[in-house]
């Protein structure tokens, strides 16, 4: 008995013993931890002596930590940029690089491979490089001294950023050609994706009917509203002796559910931007506004700079505005005199050519000038804790091997971003601009991609253009995949500055776009039948504009908040119809759905269940009365996915309202039963979700999910790493662009020569550190839609970079 207690004792004290040491242990890393973190904040005072300077640069620093960086020269200048991008965002610089030349997986192991591999077909570091050699001088020296200031910044911190520390790696220097591959970054991002909006385009062309492929994937609807030329009409349904659905086998619900996805997150990213001129505004300057929807996280992607240096009349010139860390260039922003802002084109910027190749020879292809051998081209992609992965790159004169298509035909990738004339730093010289038309001829040399440009002036003037190359398409027109062999299509070289499309001051004095198409005829076949988004969004926002009297910059920042559910209105009215008496008499949850419907307010507001409802409602309709339509195309490839036609809304309409009877799929007797079923399957989808109407709000599905890359792999960290999930108002199609992961990564409202009147807010905040005060502080205004001044306020922290030798230092 005496020796099983000591036992016990022994036995207890050995656990406090280890409990005791796990304690300190825990401690001692922590503070081990936390040490390393305090090492790796930006230094925000004092001097530091750095490299390569031709003179002292102050770094001004602002209650929310926006720099001022005044200089004697340019050079000097972009030397403190990458300085201060490299203390507050290197890591994230580090992403975007690696992203594009498909390097993750060197820092994030085998998990990152396949992204890689998908990258690396594009050799973007290869041709970052070759790009870079043939920049104009003054343009190479300026990235070799971003370069260096990035790299001096890097080294000045005492520890790495702390994402190295737990990826258990090191950050390797800044390259020149690092610079460029942020820009191939946003071509990903941007671009990347499109090509697959054309695989399936030519998938409907080669398996509907023609009318029913010219029915269901049409350019445009009555939504549209352009800056030239009018809206376009949704053709009419096909009839039935092109198809009848009476006469097939209904469509399988699980299929339904697992062909249609309704991913908003698709489909948020885009851009809204608008001006409006002098001579319609309050005070008689003009007005911009924009504000780019991306894909959110923490930090955001812009960083929030002014740029002071000497002008060549030795005045004082100023560039406050978003740079995109990794890159010197102001994006969007105002230099005093003209003031800018982007939205993506959604133009058609690249092409899916179908090889033709030899019956007895598939590595060989017919071309133009004869038939060409597939180069292989070996890349090898290094990967942590692993060996090297080889990737064989199957190379043709129009670019890459890209897929092969539902037929089996191997398909290359045309593409502006693989061509020299993609990727240049033209946008420095907005900082030198004085009036709209100097801005116009900037943007039309510009390479990045293509973007919507809207300018405005201090002189009143207001106009927009495309900014990035647009290639010259001859013999077709690009919607679907084609063979170039025959040398009748393809392009042919660039479209020259006076070719581009362009409107300075309309009559109405306003401009505005919206990710859907700006031009039609002449211009359209220029720019392309790309992926416009519906015209909804900017049929808002046109309307808006529209009956402004004299508005000012409180007036743009209310229209750029404005979440009034107009798309969905006639929806509501349906569903209000659809639920008649004899309806709501055989379900009390349909009547208990009604009085919801009825009172949603027509907004999407965070409060509101109506909204969600009706959301929801046509959600369920489209996924019933699109799947019978396009069932063939899901049998000859999987891939296939309608939700990436952003046009649906077109013959969905004409189908609810006309419901002809041989489009109807045959599991319901009317159309009325289809609606109702729709009616049903959110009813059901919500029990799934067990929630209670009541607690139904559009905020519980629209909660904001924007979150350091890291947070997921350590979820304890989550609260100190993410910004708080909180329900947002806004939805995809209306001003206010929101979904949990995308929305406005910045608003921003400007009149030229009015700087200091003027507007700026984005999600999280400046820094990437998340013990700096500057990692979230300016995520509330942007949560509420709070102005937040434009230009920087008071110095409260002053950095001074002094030339190495200087002060004898």
């Amino acid at each position: 008995m005496i020796s099983r207690k000591l036992s016990l004792r022994v036995i207890l004290r050995w656990v406090l013993i280890l409990i005791g040491g796990l304690l300190v242990l825990g401690v001692a890393g922590s503070f081990w931890l936390y040490a390393h973190l305090q090492d790796s904040l930006p230094q925000l005072d004092g001097q530091r002596s750095v490299a390569g300077l031709s003179d002292r640069v102050t770094i001004h620093r602002d209650t929310l930590g926006i720099p001022t960086i005044r200089g004697s020269n340019r050079l000097d200048v972009a030397h403190a940029t990458g300085f201060i991008h490299a203390q507050d965002r290197f890591f994230q610089m580090d992403l975007l690089r690696r992203v594009a030349a498909g390097e993750l997986a060197e820092i994030f192991g085998v998990a990152a491979l396949p992204k890689d591999r998908a990258a690396r077909i594009h050799r973007f570091r290869t041709r970052a490089r070759e790009v870079l050699t043939t920049l104009p001088s003054a343009d190479q020296t300026l990235v070799t001294r971003y370069t260096d200031g990035v790299n001096a910044g890097l080294s000045a911190l005492a520890a790495p950023p702390f994402e190295y520390l737990l990826l258990g790696t090191t950050p390797q220097p800044w390259q020149p050609e690092d610079t460029l591959l942020v820009i191939y970054a946003m071509y990903l991002d941007l671009q990347g994706s499109e090509a697959k909006r054309e695989s399936l385009y030519g998938i409907m062309h080669d398996v509907l009917p023609t009318d029913l492929y010219a029915f269901l994937a049409p350019p445009g609807t009555e939504w549209d509203a352009p800056l030239q030329g009018l809206a376009f009409s949704t053709p009419a349904p096909p009839g039935p002796e092109i198809i009848d659905l009476r006469r097939q086998q209904p469509t399988p619900l699980a299929e339904i559910d697992q062909r249609f996805h309704h991913n908003d997150e698709t489909v948020a990213t885009g851009s809204n931007n608008w001006a409006v001129a002098g001579s319609e505004t309050a005070h008689g300057s003009p007005l911009l506004a924009d504000d780019m929807h991306l894909g959110l996280s923490v930090p955001n992607i812009w960083y929030r700079v002014s740029l002071v240096y000497p002008a060549d009349n030795d005045q004082e010139r100023r560039i406050t505005g978003a740079t995109l860390h990794g890159a010197p260039a102001i994006v969007v922003g105002s230099n005093g005199h003209v003031a800018w802002g982007l939205t993506n084109s959604q133009g058609d910027w690249n092409d899916l050519v179908l090889l033709t190749s030899l019956a007895d020879d598939p590595k060989t292809y017919l071309t133009p000038e004869g038939p060409r051998r597939i180069q292989q081209i070996e890349e090898i992609i290094a990967v942590k804790d692993a060996e090297d992965d080889v990737l064989v790159i199957q190379d043709t004169q129009w670019g890459p091997v890209y897929d092969t298509d539902h037929q089996g035909r191997l398909r290359a990738l045309r593409w502006v971003a693989h061509d020299q004339e993609a990727v240049n730093l033209e946008l420095l010289r907005l900082e030198t601009v004085t009036t709209v038309n100097q801005a116009i001829a900037v943007a039309q040399r510009t390479g990045v991609p293509s973007q919507n440009f809207i300018v405005a002036d201090a002189n009143g003037q207001i106009g927009w253009t495309l900014l990035g190359p647009i290639p010259r398409r001859f013999g077709h027109d690009g919607r679907i995949p084609q063979a170039w062999a025959d040398g009748h299509r393809g392009w042919d070289g660039w479209l020259q500055p006076e070719e581009y499309p362009r409107i300075v001051d309309p009559p109405s004095g306003r401009l505005w776009t919206a990710n859907a198409r700006v031009v039609s005829s002449e211009w359209l076949v220029k720019v392309g039948y790309g992926g416009y988004r519906l015209g909804a969004r900017a049929t808002q926002i046109r309307d808006a504009l529209m009956v402004l009297e004299r508005p000012d910059e409180q007036d743009m920042l209310e229209l750029q908040l404005d979440d009034r559910a107009l798309f969905l209105a006639r929806w509501q009215a349906v569903l209000l119809t659809v639920l008649t008496p004899e309806a709501l008499n055989t379900d009390t949850r349909r009547r208990e759905l009604r009085r919801f419907v009825e009172n949603w307010g027509g907004r999407a507001a965070v409060d509101s269940v109506g909204y969600r409802l009706v959301r929801n409602f046509r959600s369920a309709v489209s996924e019933r009365v699109f799947a019978p339509l396009v069932v063939a195309c899901v049998k000859a490839d999987e891939r296939f996915d309608y939700d990436w036609f952003r046009q649906q809304e077109g013959p969905l309409w004409r189908l609810i309202t006309e419901q002809p009877p041989h489009l109807l799929d045959s599991r319901y007797s009317d159309w009325q039963q289809l609606l109702l079923a729709s009616v049903d399957d959110v009813l059901e989808r919500m029990a799934r979700a067990d929630s209670k109407l009541a607690e139904y709000i559009w905020g519980t599905h629209n909660t904001s999910r924007i979150d350091h890359p890291f947070s997921r792999f350590l979820p304890w960290f989550k609260e100190w790493l993410d910004m708080p999930d909180v329900g947002l108002p806004g939805d995809i199609n209306m001003p206010r662009v929101q979904t949990p992961t995308a929305g406005a990564s910045q608003r921003m409202v400007i009149a030229p020569g009015r700087e200091e009147q003027g507007f700026f807010h984005m999600p999280a905040g400046q820094s990437g550190h998340p013990l700096s005060p500057h990692y979230r502080d300016g995520h509330e205004a942007w949560v509420r839609g709070q102005p937040s001044a434009f230009l920087p306020g008071l110095p409260v922290n002053t950095l001074t970079l002094i030339p190495s030798g200087a002060d004898g230092m």
